[in-house]
């Protein structure tokens, strides 16, 4: 039988994210397909990365006549948890198409194991809730030999109007067992050609983990819950072999929502890495108090991280304390300043806007900013998805919006301390003063050493006379801002 992949994430319907031009393959949606051809499925992929419409899947759905279509969603993406209602709205549209061409329609997302409802309202016949690899095995086997699916474990399905959902199905243990992704599905020569025109080097996406043990109350954990499960090293490290030799990537993501946090990992990692003598750089998204482990930040740097997302996400350790966060200020100062000594570059995630949060917290985030100067920052407001602590405090206050349609939306959607102009001015406020502070020490480095300056910091030192006014003007829009709310 005939599987069609696709998901729902579409970049051109994210303007933020298509302006930074650095996309990456549906990597859970492939590791699917993978596993569905190891059962002997014919498998193909409508990939809508780079897809300006949904509708675009019409012609593959008339040539390829696939009887199944399975709109999974690549949950080790970040962008697909945040589930935006523009790539809601593409997945509608897929689910409505594939049904008029007589296909089952089986989701597995983030959005649609909370919100099964809207999707049966479109034409899903089943949605898969969780990790989906064995069940979506399961279903479809179940299906073909006729058989009932109610006591098929992770689904949701409709039954005379009425939704039954059937028990939870535990978590994959043996990562290693998988197929590889069936990146041979996938168009990367589009990729590259992206990378390479705006970054001048290309960078694909692989996962060493599943899972996230760490309790941040507004961390959503729809897919793989607090449960961590780890590929070992030497399977992580052949499937970067493959990948080298096939594609020629220059860098990894490595999309773990925590990388290498299983004692011993990240050291026997670096060592197959070295003794194979690959050469790559990487980027991971990690916890300041992890990185002060033992001697984790050398083995990182010697095996090519290059770049280190940290969840530093507040100043204040009132509200890294609120947030269940379990690191604190101090671990992020140290952490900061031992990556930038082995030469790694320190990438901050923030987050403003939590219950409880002063102008005080606020201004001691921008002073950590100011303090640390991370190479690279993301900024974003508390945002409420069912299924965390933090979503059961605010869901009182929740209205009719409840998801941004894009990433950049920032609206807030329960009572905060400020409004949500407030805080989408602060955004911008909090990036231009960044850039002005990199413009000085640009500038400083200028009058230095001139001759040393490539195009890229003469760009931000000049850049700094825009931001001194621009700064300024939006620190007095803030302030008026937070003065009409206080009124």
């Amino acid at each position: 039988m005939k599987i069609l992949f696709t998901h729902s994430y579409f970049y051109k319907l994210d303007e933020k994210q298509w302006k930074f031009k650095q996309p990456y393959p549906p990597l859970g949606t492939i590791q699917a397909a993978s596993v569905m051809r190891a059962q002997g499925y014919q498998v193909s992929l409508f990939d809508t990365n780079l897809k300006d419409d949904p509708k675009e899947i019409i012609p593959l759905l008339q040539r390829e006549q696939p009887k199944y279509v399975v709109i999974y969603d690549d949950g080790f993406n970040y962008l697909t948890k945040m589930c935006l209602t523009n790539m809601r709205e593409a997945a509608f549209i897929m689910a409505e198409e594939s049904k008029k061409h007589g296909c089952t329609v089986i989701v597995s997302s983030s959005d649609a194991a909370d919100h099964y409802k809207k999707y049966f309202e479109h034409q899903v016949d089943y949605v898969v809730k969780g990790e989906g690899e064995e069940t979506l095995k399961e279903l479809i086997g179940t299906l073909e030999e006729g058989r009932d699916t109610t006591s098929i474990q992770g689904i949701v399905y409709k039954k005379d109007s009425e939704a039954i959902l059937t028990a939870a199905r535990p978590v994959l243990r043996e990562l290693d067992a998988l197929p590889l992704p069936a990146w041979d599905l996938v168009d990367i020569e589009s990729y590259r050609s992206l990378w390479l025109r705006h970054h001048g080097y290309f960078s694909m996406n692989l996962a060493t983990t599943r899972g996230c043990p760490f309790k941040c109350n507004w961390c959503a954990k729809p897919i793989y819950g607090n449960r961590y499960t780890s590929r070992s090293p030497a399977h992580v490290v052949n499937e970067i072999e493959l990948l080298l030799n096939n594609y020629a990537p220059d860098h990894f993501w490595m999309s773990d929502d925590i990388f290498g946090l299983k004692p011993g990992w990240v050291q026997e990692f670096n060592e197959l890495v070295n003794a194979k003598q690959l050469k790559f750089k990487y980027k991971i998204q990690s916890r300041v108090d992890l990185l002060l482990q033992e001697d984790t930040l050398n083995a990182l740097a010697q095996s090519g991280a290059e770049t280190i997302w940290v969840g530093a996400e507040s100043g204040s350790q009132k509200i890294l304390d609120a947030m269940d966060k379990g690191t604190t200020v101090q671990q992020i100062y140290e952490a900061t300043k031992c990556m930038k000594l082995k030469g790694i570059r320190v990438a901050f995630f923030l987050q403003f806007g939590y219950l409880g949060e002063t102008q005080k917290d606020i201004d001691a985030t921008l002073k950590m900013v100011l303090d640390l100067m991370p190479d690279e920052m993301g900024i974003s407001v508390s945002y409420p998805l069912p299924g965390t602590k933090f979503y059961e405090k605010v869901k009182d206050q929740l209205r009719e919006k409840q998801n941004w349609s894009d990433s950049n939306d920032l609206s807030m959607m329960f009572q905060s301390t400020f409004s949500s102009a407030y805080y989408k001015e602060l955004h911008r406020y909090i990036h231009a003063v960044y850039r002005k502070h990199k413009g000085y020490a640009t500038l400083k480095k200028l009058f230095r050493d001139p001759l040393r300056l490539n195009r890229r910091e003469l760009r931000s030192g000049l850049a700094t006379f825009y931001y001194i006014p621009t700064s300024f003007a939006q620190r007095l829009r803030l302030k008026r801002l937070g003065q009409e709310l206080g009124s």
